[in-house]
């Protein structure tokens, strides 16, 4: 069927959110930033909204504040670090068996000046961004319900990355373990391989005839000074208003830049496989349908990467 790539569901408007008692949902890098956001949105619904993050005492805050605006959120936080896939598999292990009817991969790294590593020994950008997100991904899937999405928050730097993974030293190559270190080439290949992995993810789940989706999001270009006040996780200071100010027709704060990801959970219209980003030219603005690159989508790629992604972490999806 043909996808009509920017078009617009005129049930669908991300002030106005559907209602979701009853439902949890799952947000990764909750506790500030994009990922606050998307929590403090998917909260209004009424869902149960599981806040993971890195420390407890930034969940608290992140939970405080959500109720400042939605005083009848229901709320559990779940201390989870992706660079450290022990970590992982203890948060997954503390949400004792809960269902989940939704999973918005969020949290990330950005670029690093030098290269450091995770706490299980991989590069730490793509260990935090992909690694430990695929292999949280595999552990709950027991846990997602049928209808539930996984949705993975991309990023538009993606579409100028490549990933080379021919012949020896793939992995070596994907984790910059030689040769120069250069920080947003590596945070790019990172998203890259969160994309392709999501892509290749929901074509696993069809052929395995399973009921839950994967599809990807991106939030375009986000500034600090263009976010609104949320203190004390986020306070708005006027000289970083200004300054952004003047690239406000280009791009937007981090509440618009949660709308994707927020859409591509909610809108009953979305299936899996799909990409959704804002409409102004890939950087803000309404979330709409976007045609992912050949690369994201190549189904070799997508193979050879999981397949070494599996090796990485250690562990594979179950039936997948």
């Amino acid at each position: 069927m043909r996808r009509a790539y920017g078009a617009r569901n005129p049930a669908w408007s991300v002030r106005d959110l559907p209602d979701r008692a009853g439902r949890t949902y799952l947000v990764t890098g909750a506790g500030s930033g994009i990922g606050y956001f998307i929590a403090e949105q998917l909260a209004s619904t009424g869902a149960e909204i599981v806040l993971a993050g890195r420390t407890a005492d930034r969940l608290s805050t992140a939970a405080a504040t959500i109720r400042g605006r939605v005083p009848e959120a229901r709320l559990r936080p779940l201390v989870l670090d992706l660079a450290n896939l022990t970590s992982v598999r203890a948060a997954v292990t503390a949400l004792d068996g809960t269902p989940l009817d939704g999973a918005v991969f969020n949290a990330g790294v950005l670029k690093q000046r030098t290269r450091r590593e995770t706490a299980d020994g991989h590069e730490l950008v793509f260990g935090t961004n992909h690694l430990g997100h695929f292999a949280l991904g595999a552990l709950l899937l027991p846990l997602m319900a049928a209808g539930s999405r996984y949705v993975t928050m991309g990023s538009v730097a993606a579409r100028s990355a490549r990933l080379d993974l021919d012949g020896p030293g793939a992995r070596q190559r994907l984790e910059s373990a030689a040769g120069p270190y250069r920080g947003f080439e590596v945070y790019k290949r990172s998203k890259l391989a969160q994309m392709t992995s999501a892509f290749a993810l929901d074509r696993r789940l069809r052929a395995a005839g399973s009921p839950v989706a994967s599809v990807v999001a991106h939030p375009g270009g986000a500034l600090d000074g263009l976010t609104p006040s949320r203190p004390p996780v986020h306070v708005r200071r006027a000289a970083a208003f200004l300054k952004a100010a003047p690239l406000a027709p280009l791009v937007q704060g981090k509440d618009a830049a949660a709308w994707p990801a927020v859409r591509a959970l909610l809108d009953p219209e979305v299936t899996g496989g799909q990409l959704w980003g804002p409409r102004l030219a890939r950087s803000r603005g309404r979330p709409v349908l976007e045609r992912p690159t050949a690369r994201m989508l190549d189904a070799a790629t997508g193979r050879r990467l999981w397949s070494l992604t599996e090796e990485a972490v250690g562990l594979a999806w179950p039936g997948l």
